[in-house]
């Protein structure tokens, strides 16, 4: 019976609480409109992007996720730096892949100054 009692009470404080919060405020007393969140920490504009800077990329929360405006130019910027290092990377491996002109036959001499006629 303890129990019964116990519910019926708590069940009143909180109908009375709900009722407090939905019409306790008044006419009018409407919160404040939040401003929007925005990206704190871009991508750095100055310098190329590194490891850490994707690492402590965060995007601010909004209703749905994430803001699609802040996503879509951080995605941007990420590929242009890529595509960027892909042409530096192909670049590098055609002159890898290039042939080297070789020196002709009695042209060849020691690295360390020990070619024909000896050091001795």
């Amino acid at each position: 019976m303890v129990m019964f009692w116990f519910l019926v009470i708590a069940l009143v404080v909180v109908v009375a609480a709900v009722t407090l919060a939905v019409l306790g405020h008044g006419e009018g007393a409407v919160l404040p409109e939040a401003p929007p969140e925005r990206l704190h920490d871009p991508l750095p504009a100055d310098r190329p992007v590194h490891r850490a800077d994707v690492e402590t990329l965060r995007f601010p929360l909004t209703l749905r996720g994430y803001r699609m405006s802040d996503v879509d130019d951080a995605l941007a910027r990420l590929g242009a730096e890529l595509a960027e290092r892909e042409a530096r990377i192909a670049a590098l491996e055609e002159a890898l892949a290039a042939p080297r002109p070789t020196a002709p036959d009695g042209a060849h001499r020691d690295p360390r100054g020990a070619g024909e006629g000896g050091g001795r």
